[in-house]
């Protein structure tokens, strides 16, 4: 079974998937020329040591005076990486992983070039705000890449071909990754603030990405057990205008049968609710759930996901 997904030539899918790919490459790309980059923060990835090597080889060529260009370091790792990836790994990565990094890196020599990679936006020694704001702008572009189905590649790849061989949980595998590549850049540098920063920068760019791909959601799932639950049940469909679902359980302590109501709610409605529950059923016991994403009636379409 093939996990490359492929959108037929031209049509409103693909139109839509290629516009976050050009859109996500170069929010990430400034995102790394206006913030990190200038700084010599290491974020992990290629891009990672991409930054290193940069500055290391700075002044020793000719026709590079600042150093071999970032977005040109990165595409020569990417490459190679992508070609053993998909020779151990299988078909993981497509047409649209590729054009992701060649985008990437092409929009970050060509913003170096234009804006300059010596603190252009005038920050000053405000490494934290630079991180923040880098690690921001790197993920909500990675999260648009993510939605468009393709990769990030690089050292991700590395991470799935470990995984593959060691049978270690790909999640540790791409932070101990990416903890190796920000300790090079200590290293490479001899700065402690510059592992300190880059870690705060790995952590955005991940709480980013989720915001990204998940959206920002208010909506609260209830599972609400009560000897009322009759009267809870007319609240939420009269009343709050919703639906849901009666579970019949057990209790475990009496060994005697419940019904539970599952439901979701917004962020208003469930304070309605809790405060019916409250008069009706003071000794009701209730379960109060962040919820993501919710698709469906009522909420967001499954069409829109």
């Amino acid at each position: 079974m093939t996990l490359v997904t492929r959108e037929k030539l031209f049509t409103k899918e693909w139109f839509k998937v290629y516009s976050l790919i050009l859109f996500g490459t170069f929010i990430m790309a400034s995102g790394f020329v206006l913030f990190i980059n200038p700084y010599k923060i290491v974020p992990g990835g290629v891009y990672g040591i991409a930054i290193v090597i940069h500055y290391l080889t700075e002044g020793v060529f000719d026709f590079w005076p600042l150093g071999i260009p970032i977005g040109l370091l990165g595409l020569s790792m990417d490459i190679p990486l992508t070609v053993l990836g998909i020779k151990i790994l299988g078909p993981r990565f497509g047409i649209k992983t590729v054009v992701g990094f060649v985008l990437t890196a092409s929009f970050m020599d060509m913003l170096t070039h234009f804006i300059g990679q010596d603190d252009p936006l005038k920050l000053g020694d405000q490494m934290l705000l630079a991180s923040i704001f880098g690690g921001a702008m790197i993920g909500f572009g990675l999260g648009l890449i993510f939605r468009s189905r393709a990769t990030s590649g690089g050292s991700d790849i590395i991470a799935m071909i470990i995984n593959k061989y060691t049978g270690l949980p790909l999640g540790q595998l791409m932070i101990i990754v990416d903890s190796v590549i920000v300790l090079i850049g200590l290293v490479a540098f001899g700065d402690w603030k510059i592992p300190l920063f880059s870690w705060i920068v790995i952590f955005i760019t991940g709480k980013v990405i989720d915001i990204t791909l998940r959206g920002v959601s208010y909506e609260k799932t209830m599972i609400i057990i009560s000897d009322q639950y009759e009267l809870i049940r007319q609240k939420i469909i009269n009343d709050i205008n919703r639906g849901g679902t009666i579970i019949v359980g057990r209790g475990m302590y009496k060994d005697t049968e419940k019904k539970m109501i599952y439901t979701n709610v917004s962020r208003r409605e469930y304070q309605i609710l809790k405060d019916y529950i409250r008069q009706v059923d003071p000794n009701a016991f209730v379960t109060v759930i962040d919820a993501n994403e919710i698709l469906g009636q009522g909420f967001k379409s499954l069409h829109e996901s």
